[in-house]
């Protein structure tokens, strides 16, 4: 869903996003309870409560569009306002809302502020990553008959325990990890096919691009030895690139403002991946700010403190609407 507000053909505008989705499955229950000043759902602060801010946004902004506040609000010459409900932040969906907004409005991006963290926190730079599915298979058979034919999860192990032994740059901080593993037939049925979902993130485009190579190297040493495997991209989300720093800083001092003006200290500033890595990766300053207290982000157990929600709502309206806010 995307609210355009006071958004001239090809104008500048300002962008301020938070996603829908969250990481569980579509035909998983939520459920929902509220105890001791604590709203329990899974997804209820990642990004449940930073889209209501992006909601409420948008239904008081419509309620004074064209009015004589509006104009006082925004003044003549300021850029329009794009408030936007995305999809595919979460797992595989490898940034799909954000990249269509980016390439919708190419080269028309001033800022760009997505709201999916907690109240305290700010990240400001891009954690880029790759993300595999790799897949070996073998010949299989039964577990007894055939047993000393080559099984696919013994394979795919063997493979694992090599990624495991990567060692990473010095310089930045890049991580791995193999998050699923499937594979086999039965107890008694020695495994032909088996697959991992694997992916490598860093702060840096060469570390990516050395892990990259890291991963290719082991594939292609494993099939000089025969076997058969397959490796397919499933996402990629880029690292930084080259953001003006004196527009970078005008952005970055906003969201600051934003945070201090309604907790009374700064935000801690950090990396992550976020929606945010589409438009820095274009060169576009950009930020992601939370709005509510709470923990246990992508587990059933999540939960916000409804206390800290109007606080946050009040980061959102200030960083939305910059000095004005303030007026």
């Amino acid at each position: 869903m995307i609210y355009p507000v006071d958004v001239k053909p090809q104008g500048p505008v300002e962008v301020f996003m938070a996603h829908t989705d969250v990481v569980f499955a579509d035909e998983t229950e939520l459920p929902l309870s509220v105890q001791n000043g604590r709203i329990y759902c899974p997804g209820v602060g990642d990004d449940t409560a930073c889209l209501v801010c992006i909601l409420l946004a948008a239904k008081y902004i419509a309620s004074i569009i064209g009015t004589g506040l509006w104009k006082e609000l925004r003044g003549e010459n300021a850029p329009g306002i794009l408030l936007v409900c995305n999809s595919g932040e979460e797992g595989l969906g490898n940034l799909k809302g954000v990249r269509a907004v980016c390439e919708a409005f190419k080269g028309r991006i001033t800022g760009f502020c997505t709201f999916d963290s907690c109240l305290e926190k700010m990240v400001d730079r891009a954690v880029g990553s790759l993300r595999y599915r790799i897949t070996v298979r073998t010949e299989g058979g039964h577990s007894f008959g055939d047993f000393g034919r080559d099984n696919a999860i013994q394979k795919l192990s063997a493979l694992v325990c090599e990624l495991y032994g990567i060692q990473v740059p010095t310089e930045g901080r890049t991580t791995y990890n193999v998050g699923l593993i499937s594979g086999g037939t039965s107890v008694n049925t020695i495994a032909q096919e088996a697959w991992m979902l694997y992916e490598f993130r860093s702060d840096r485009r060469e570390n990516l691009a050395y892990m990259e190579e890291q991963l290719k190297g082991i594939l292609n040493r494993a099939r000089e030895q025969g076997l058969k495997v397959s490796c397919e991209e499933i996402g990629r989300r880029p690292c930084e690139g080259e953001v003006d720093e004196v527009k970078k800083e005008v952005w970055l001092r906003r969201g600051i403002r934003a945070v201090k003006d309604v907790l009374g200290t700064e935000p801690e500033r950090g990396m992550g991946s976020t929606d945010c890595n589409i438009p820095l990766s274009l060169g576009i300053p950009s930020i992601c700010l939370g709005s509510f207290r709470g923990a246990g982000a992508h587990t059933r157990e999540e939960y916000v403190e409804i206390d800290s929600l109007g606080a946050g709502y009040r980061v959102a309206f200030g960083m939305i609407f910059g000095e004005a806010a303030y007026l």
